[in-house]
């Protein structure tokens, strides 16, 4: 089961690679699925299995490109309004049923973005502030940064529903920021989703945007600051470099 991740020539629809008015860098703050692991096609082998079963769609599977459009990066309230606009509640105990479902497969398969690790040991050698920030409920979250192995490398966790408005609103990231107790003129963002990239540039920080499932021509459209493959892409540490000459 593949996502498309589109091509990387949507490069040059994206603005400077530079983060070098960020110095000195304070904080990053990373989104989770899709951001710090490849678990899209986990999230959408359980909504197709969950919604065929219960004849959603007239029981035809529903399509990669049907996931990108109104499920990923979603809050899941926005996910069952958008399925069931006439029957809210079932839509919220359907998507509660997926999530328990996906922390059943998330235990058995959950890989790391590649070059997660080298990224990590850069933010701790800089002695930068980190937090993860999510749309995906707190069991969900938790799940998968212990499998990572990330419990203890995130200072805080910021969960779209403990706030006013989860993504595509600011609110997560802006309370982040607050709690890290750092200026957002000094941080950034990393996001794989047209929510979250909106949420990220919404509350005024550079967010690079990971073409980890989604296409880069739909998450250009959110305005990232630049596009990386994966924290191995050499645009992401030409830049990180560059930040330290300037810092």
């Amino acid at each position: 089961m593949t996502i498309s991740s589109g091509e990387i020539s949507a490069d040059t629809l994206s603005s400077t690679c530079s983060l070098s008015q960020l110095a000195p860098l304070e904080a990053v703050l990373f989104d989770i699925d899709g951001t710090l692991c490849d678990s899209d096609p986990l999230h959408y082998y359980a909504f197709r299995e969950m919604l065929q079963e219960i004849g959603f769609n007239d029981g035809v599977p529903i399509t990669e490109d049907f996931f990108v459009d109104n499920i990923s990066g979603k809050h899941n309230d926005d996910i069952a309004s958008a399925l069931f606009p006439n029957d809210f509640e079932r839509g919220l105990k359907i998507v509660d049923d997926k999530e328990a479902m996906f922390r059943r497969l998330v235990k058995e398969k959950l890989e790391p973005v590649k070059g997660l690790y080298r990224l990590k040991k850069w933010i701790e050698d800089h002695n930068l502030k980190r937090a993860a920030v999510t749309n995906a409920p707190r069991a969900n979250a938790e799940l998968m940064i212990s499998i990572l192995g990330l419990t203890d490398f995130f200072h805080t966790l910021i969960i779209g529903s403990d706030c006013e408005h989860a993504k595509p609103f600011p609110d997560p990231y802006l309370k982040a920021v607050e709690v890290l107790n750092v200026s957002k003129e000094h941080t950034f963002v990393f996001e794989d989703s047209v929510s979250g990239i909106k949420a990220g540039v919404a509350a005024g920080m550079p967010t690079i945007g990971l073409t980890t499932r989604n296409p880069a021509q739909l998450l250009v459209e959110a305005k990232p600051h630049f596009l990386i493959k994966d924290y191995e892409d050499p645009k992401l540490w030409t830049a990180l470099d560059e930040l330290d000459k300037t810092t």
